[in-house]
């Protein structure tokens, strides 16, 4: 066919490879450890989450020299365990921040258009309503007024029009809705975006454009020489990899640590002060989805938060979220009992067959680095702690900036606001017109020929012997680079059966995670690369063999180092029954 797979190597006319091979890792290091005082990087990122890789992509392309270190996997924290939606949030209407909302809406257009169509698309809701009569009109001018804010000086991703709906027409879309309870409802259109998938979009991109990525490596420390008799300046961080520590020196330490915002201060050795950042614990269920018969997408108001029922793929449906505080285990939050049962209390007002536990198949816990300020009252000079979902950019000590807080949506905002402030502590160093960012129209890896393939996947399925589901699929997975896992089962077709039995992933696909992607551990492919650990109630255990096979053959895994990464990773993702019933 048409399409070149050397695009899954390098990216177009960068002359840097976008694969996220072992080799390519090997090569990453040895630059971080090339970065001297004489010689160092203009940029080093501490983090891999969403806003770090899209740091990293931002800075690489504006010509920059880009480090980025992370302390476990891409994604490994809250970009891989959110609501999966690219979205402006209906519910901050009510709190009057347009602004948030307007430049988040600005943001999915962008997405859905431009930056990453593969992996984000259209998804209709329906809010329903059963309350007093005041009611509809009311939500009905909020959804209008969301709309609106879409396309006022948005750049794209215009949806259709919200639209009331009678009841009628509402059990005809979603005939598993309580129709007895629901009066209408109003129907508007957000976005999904596959988390995950995105943030290793925003990696390999960042190699693409010369960032060197490195995964398994933790910053430990940072590097501060004398800038005058009473400050200090931040020249660098050093970071623990693979059994040993480097110095890496930088003109600016750019900290995107999320949920860990706080404990890097205490390793960067800066008193907490100012605003800082608090947890809070968002839980969603998978169910299969034969349990929720509804053509559409679902939000409604909950006591504490927002309920969203949510198609996923072909066979899931995800249902979320909670909003608590959280104090624990920032790497390994978990599920209690009790934000299972909110959960299915919640889901069960809205539907005509109730659930229970024994239809939960998956369950995935993440943590909102929510921005805590004190704020003081002109009546009463009282001061209370507000939080928010706008971000903050610090510059603690000269040579370190720091980007916490935050929507997924808004990454792209977020690490512009991050690098520009990068590059004015580089501006001690170096001078000239500082680059402008250009991530706005810069497609990620996966987005240059998607739009042609889509167009013509029912051609490719044809072509490659597929059915179009499975086709749709890995377009949506990966976008333009879909013919890589296509060639690897031309040359292999036993690499075109499933991963597991009763998820969509294929075995290529696993090979091309610890091939392309940067995947070093059965979570890296189970848990992020794939969905498999979070879709089936065994939590990937029929997979587990065949990725340890994979990784082994791929990284010259030994025999006992096999053996423990299944231990590691049966332990750290324990099978559904065991999180449901506890």
């Amino acid at each position: 066919m048409d399409v070149k797979v050397e695009l899954t190597s390098e990216a177009a006319g960068s002359g840097h490879s976008d694969a996220l091979t072992p080799g390519y890792r090997v090569e990453s290091i040895k630059r971080l450890e090339a970065a001297t005082p004489e010689n160092p990087l203009d940029v080093l990122v501490i983090g891999g989450g969403v806003v770090g890789c899209g740091s990293a992509f931002d800075a690489a392309s504006r010509g920059l020299a880009v480090g980025l270190v992370e302390q476990t996997d891409l994604a490994a924290g809250t970009s891989s365990r959110s609501s999966r939606l690219a979205h402006g949030g209906l519910r901050y209407l009510e709190h009057r921040e347009f602004g948030l909302v307007h430049e988040a809406l600005t943001e999915r257009g962008l997405l859905l258009d431009r930056i990453a169509p593969h992996l984000v698309q259209p998804l209709a809701f329906l809010l329903p309503l059963s309350g007093p009569t005041w009611e509809r009109p009311y939500i009905g001018a909020g959804v209008t007024l969301y709309d609106m804010l879409s396309r006022v000086g948005a750049y794209g991703g215009t949806m259709p029009r919200p639209k009331t709906l009678s009841r009628a027409a509402v059990r005809g879309i979603a005939p598993g809705l309580a129709a007895d309870r629901i009066k209408s409802a109003v129907r508007f259109y957000d976005a999904q975006i596959d988390d995950a998938r995105h943030t290793l979009a925003l990696a390999r991109s960042a190699a693409g454009a010369g960032a060197a990525v490195v995964t398994r490596c933790a910053a430990v420390g940072v590097i501060r020489e004398p800038l005058d008799a009473e400050r200090e300046r931040v020249i660098g961080a050093r970071v623990a990899v693979d059994g040993r520590e480097l110095d890496v020196y930088a003109r600016c330490v750019l900290s995107a640590t999320g949920v860990w915002t706080d404990e890097f201060r205490g390793v960067a050795g800066i008193e907490p002060e100012g605003a800082q950042v608090r947890q809070a614990k968002g839980v969603h269920l998978v169910v299969p989805r034969d349990r929720i018969r509804s053509g559409n997408a679902v939000i409604a108001r909950t006591p504490t938060s927002v309920l969203f029922l949510l198609p996923w793929g072909d066979d899931c449906w995800l249902i979320g979220t909670t909003d608590t505080d959280y104090e624990g285990d920032l790497a390994d939050p978990h599920a209690d009992p009790a934000d299972i049962e909110y959960l299915l209390d919640q889901t069960n007002r809205w539907l005509a067959e109730p659930l229970d536990r024994s239809d939960i198949i998956g369950v995935y816990c993440g943590l909102r680095p929510l921005v805590a300020t004190e704020v003081v009252s002109e009546d009463d000079d009282e001061t209370t702690t507000q939080m928010s979902r706008e971000h903050v950019v610090l510059r603690p000590l000269p040579g370190l900036v720091m980007i916490a807080g935050g929507k997924y949506t808004t990454y792209r905002v977020m690490a512009e606001d991050a690098v520009d402030a990068a590059i004015v502590e580089r501006s001690a160093y170096v001078g000239g017109d500082p680059p402008i960012s250009e991530t706005d129209n810069l497609p990620l890896v996966g987005a240059d020929n998607f739009a042609e393939l889509w167009q013509s996947r029912s051609r490719l399925a044809r072509e490659w012997d597929m059915s179009e589901r499975l086709v749709v699929h890995l377009l949506r997975r990966h976008g333009d680079r879909a013919p890589r896992v296509v060639d690897l089962i031309d040359n292999d077709a036993s690499l075109g059966e499933r991963l597991h039995p009763r998820a969509p992933y294929l075995v290529a696909e696993a090979v091309v995670a610890v091939r392309d992607e940067g995947a070093r551990s059965i979570a890296d492919v189970l848990v992020r690369r794939t969905r498999v650990a979070l879709e089936t109630p065994d939590a990937g255990r029929g997979a587990v063999e065949a990725v340890a096979d994979i990784l082994s053959a791929e990284l010259g895994w030994d025999e006992e180092t096999r053996r423990k990464a299944i231990q590691v990773f049966e332990a750290d993702w324990p099978e559904t029954w065991l999180i449901v019933t506890e």
